[in-house]
């Protein structure tokens, strides 16, 4: 039903052109826009992330405060808050989003000097899939013919690939075009490069390297089938 009155809204979209003169080419930009990422805006989405891990709001982390001489104590939980903070005795709000684990530890630990002789930090990241928790590793973002269309976990593995991706973002719907899923990367020097990737190939026809391996900020665009 879903794809019968997609397929009716197209015949629509192309009789309202043909009623208002335009010429081939026009109209097959406008059909052509529904399966082109491009034309809604989905390939901005794509931004680069150099691999290393970072806090961020949302992220989870262990750390301890050790003055020099002391005995060692047992890690907290914090959590990052929307605005990217975490609130710690002593020192209150501390300000991470952003910084890498080495850049917080030496920022507590400058915050501590007050209170502590020669404090010493160590800080971790605690991460669990599926328990809503936000990755360290950052995300990919699914969008288009999927369950649950949205940002998905990387995990610190890093071995996501575009089929675990789309089984993390519910499957793909049964008008999914499973033959022109396509991949968006960004590079550092802000240049986007679009991969397409056929599922079909992959499963049906035995070819597991052609599961291309995803990166923090890449996009996946999943199309719908004209037919």
């Amino acid at each position: 039903m879903k794809k019968a009155l997609k397929i009716l809204a197209f015949v629509a979209i192309g009789t309202s052109l043909l009623a208002l003169g335009c010429g081939c080419s026009t109209i097959w930009s406008a059909i052509a826009g529904q399966d082109d990422p491009g034309n809604v805006d989905v390939d901005q989405m794509a931004t680069y992330f150099d691999g290393e891990p970072m806090v961020r709001p949302g992220v989870a982390l262990a750390i301890s405060v050790t003055a020099t001489g002391s005995s060692g104590t047992a890690a907290k939980q914090y959590f990052v808050d929307a605005e990217g903070y975490i609130t710690m005795e002593l020192v209150g709000r501390i300000k991470c989003d952003g910084l890498t684990l080495v850049g917080l530890q030496e920022k507590i630990a400058a915050a501590y000097k007050e209170y502590l002789l020669e404090p010493h930090v160590t800080a971790t990241f605690i991460y669990q899939a599926g328990q809503n928790m936000v990755s360290p590793w950052g995300t990919v973002t699914v969008l288009g013919e999927v369950g649950k269309p949205g940002p998905v976990d990387v995990p610190s593995t890093l071995d996501l690939r575009v089929t675990r991706a789309l089984q993390l973002a519910g499957g793909v719907n049964p008008i999914a075009d499973k033959r022109r899923v396509q991949v968006t990367r960004c590079d550092k020097d802000g240049k986007r490069t679009k991969t397409r990737i056929d599922l079909l190939e992959i499963g049906e026809e035995g070819r597991p390297d052609k599961d291309m391996l995803l990166r923090a900020g890449d996009v996946v665009w999943v199309p719908m089938s004209w037919y």
